[in-house]
């Protein structure tokens, strides 16, 4: 068989290498999730908060944020390798990609990161930011099997995560109050819907989740529950938007997110399989991009 310099020498061997150690260290810290956070940390800062994008400690923070939440997804796979291998075994990564223990010392270098450089930025931004590498901590290895408490350590963490910008700021807009609230009922909605997906996974090692202890009609009026009081928090918007002549905000805030959480309910009620809890799990991703992109429409106000 003749040589083939493009299959075979050492250049093309180190890219082909390379690049699979991307793609794995992308699939490992969620990527697009973090997208979206930046886009959220974003949006708040220049239209909540009308503030400037290009200043060096806005980008220290976003840096922190990200390393915070991208180290949250690696322990959080490191305690569940045997959880996944039975819930999304096409998606497991640490144990199969990455072995755990490099995946253990990713975490500890991105919380020290994240933790550090929020310190350095202010001491209320490190406590936060301490305090959620604790949370995320605590959630993978504990909380996230009990009741209710993980889904409550995941959605604070979210709307922590919106109040960062003002945090930092302290600007007193009590319009990123309104949309972290939201950002926290949203969360809370789709956590409990992901226990449900999960279940036949977490009820194989001893997970105590919501629907493994109250079943899953309890689960779904729960979940109904966290849904209504979003509906009602995003009408209220919608009313006040529309009420003062921010028309675009109001009609983004009715077809974009209103229209769609009254169709996740339906799909509530009526959903009984795995693949139907798959479905509304997605649905509540699209619904949380279209919250975060209406922000957008508060910089023409």
């Amino acid at each position: 068989m003749p040589y083939s310099a493009s299959s075979s020498s050492p250049s093309s061997w180190v890219l082909a290498s390379g690049l699979k150690g991307a793609r794995q260290l992308l699939l490992l810290v969620r990527f697009p999730n973090l997208l979206l956070m930046a886009l959220c940390l974003l949006l708040v800062r220049t239209c909540l908060l009308h503030a400037p994008l290009l200043e060096i400690r806005f980008g220290l923070m976003l840096l922190a944020a990200l390393c915070i939440a991208a180290a949250g997804y690696i322990i959080n796979d490191y305690y569940d390798v045997k959880i996944d291998a039975i819930n999304r075994p096409d998606r497991l990564i640490v144990g199969r990609l990455v072995n755990r223990r490099q995946a253990m010392l990713a975490h500890l270098i991105l919380s020290g990161e994240g933790v550090v450089v929020a310190g350095a930025l202010s001491p209320l931004l490190g406590l936060v930011n301490l305090g959620s590498a604790l949370l995320l901590w605590g959630y993978s290895a504990r909380f996230k099997r009990l009741p209710l408490v993980g889904n409550l350590a995941i959605a604070l963490l979210t709307a922590a995560l919106v109040l960062l910008p003002e945090l930092q700021l302290r600007t007193g807009h009590l319009t990123v109050w309104v949309y972290a609230l939201a950002a926290f009922l949203l969360t809370m909605v789709r956590e409990i819907i992901k226990d449900v997906e999960d279940m036949r996974g977490d009820a194989q090692h001893d997970c105590r989740t919501l629907p493994i202890v109250w079943g899953i009609i309890r689960t779904k009026w729960v979940t109904g529950f966290f849904l209504m009081s979003l509906l009602v928090l995003v009408t209220g918007a919608a009313w006040n938007a529309l009420s003062h002549d921010k028309l675009g905000l109001g009609l983004w805030l009715v077809v974009a997110v209103i229209v769609p959480l009254i169709g996740l309910g339906r799909l509530l009620v009526r959903a009984d399989r795995r693949r139907n809890f798959t479905r509304l799990s997605t649905w509540c991703k699209g619904v949380m991009l279209a919250g975060v992109l209406s922000m957008s429409w508060m910089a023409f106000s």
